[in-house]
């Protein structure tokens, strides 16, 4: 079993906010975050957030991560040393969503309190509390945008689909569900992807959320038609990758490309016309609210709240694009810019 650098390095981030809580009310309070890796932006910023809360609020904090994306054995030891630690409360993004869950119960055994921030478990309530962004929304922005673009031309639209993995039910499933109900496309199973039988879908691909991945999945797809004229992406990543595949072949200025994220690099993209519109989700924010619910579940044993009409807490998406469609709220990509990370 591997320890990944941030896990080995959990003790001295905990050492860190301790000297806070020694003159904190909330000094008998210490907290856990543990992420899928610790060097994609996204988690490093959701980092951020948690270190943030934690020194403002004066509570231990221990910081965990796997080596890659998919190390599960490196989360499951995380939990366990949270366990024994004795902290209060775990937010957890996990690799593998329903293997983690017999681990997550131990947790809650011992009476932790914990928050999956950003991926929901399998099931959802393996977890005290979801704290994410609504992916089917966020898709479902992008999706509506791209048909406004469109217009009526939209009914003979030829797309293709650039999901993350295999797996279903995941995040990847919802944001491709969310884009095409938003572009007007009846759906099969809303847990599925791959079952739709509208003729505009030329294909799905997968990319394992890279560039790389991305470039491989469009070619894929261009080989089936290359006459494709909208792409949804799984993130901006992938986006990157299918604008390349694109530009091979003289088309990048002929194509809508979309995709869910928000980072820095993505929104710039979105700036100089690769991405045609992103949906930003909040990482810091997820960390920063999972930390003040431990926080509170420590003081009166309060759980969470769930979002109106939704099973998990809601942390915002906002759509950006600097082409803005009509009825659809949206922010620049100077706006986005200035709440971006990465």
């Amino acid at each position: 079993m591997k320890m990944s650098k941030s896990m080995l390095l959990g003790g001295a981030l905990a050492t860190a906010t301790a000297g806070a809580a020694l003159a904190d009310a909330h000094g008998d309070v210490s907290a856990c975050l543990i992420t899928k890796t610790d060097t994609n932006p996204f988690f490093v910023k959701m980092r951020e957030g948690a270190q943030a809360a934690a020194e403002e609020l004066g509570i231990e904090l221990m910081s965990f991560a796997g080596q890659f994306d998919g190390d599960h054995e490196t989360q499951v030891a995380a939990i366990e040393t949270c366990i024994a630690s004795g902290a209060s409360g775990i937010l957890l993004t996990a690799s593998d969503t329903s293997s983690i869950t017999p681990a997550v119960q131990q947790a809650r055994d011992a009476g932790l309190l914990v928050i999956a921030l950003d991926t929901p478990l399998s099931p959802a309530d393996a977890a005290d509390a979801t704290f994410a962004t609504d992916n089917y929304e966020a898709g479902r922005l992008i999706g509506a945008w791209a048909a406004g673009q469109l217009g009526d031309a939209a009914a003979e639209a030829r797309i293709g689909l650039l999901n993350i993995n295999e797996s279903q039910p995941t995040v990847g499933v919802l944001r491709n569900q969310g884009f095409l109900e938003g572009f007007g496309i009846d759906l099969g199973d809303p847990n599925r992807w791959g079952d739709e039988d509208d003729p505009r879908i030329v294909g799905h691909d997968v990319t394992s959320g890279a560039e790389q991945g991305g470039r491989e999945g469009m070619e894929n797809l261009l080989a089936i038609d290359p006459m494709i004229n909208v792409v949804y992406t799984i993130n901006e990543p992938a986006a990157a990758g299918a604008y390349e595949a694109l530009r091979a072949i003289g088309r990048e200025n002929d194509v809508l490309i979309v995709s869910v994220d928000g980072g820095c690099p993505g929104v710039q993209n979105v700036a100089e016309g690769v991405i045609g519109a992103t949906s930003q989700q909040y990482p810091l924010d997820m960390a920063r609210l999972g930390i003040e619910a431990i926080v509170q579940y420590a003081a009166d044993g309060t759980l969470p709240e769930t979002s109106p009409g939704l099973d998990f807490f809601n942390t915002g998406v906002s759509l950006i694009t600097d082409a803005p469609v009509e009825g659809l709220p949206s922010i620049s990509s100077e706006e986005g810019l200035a709440l971006c990370w990465g």
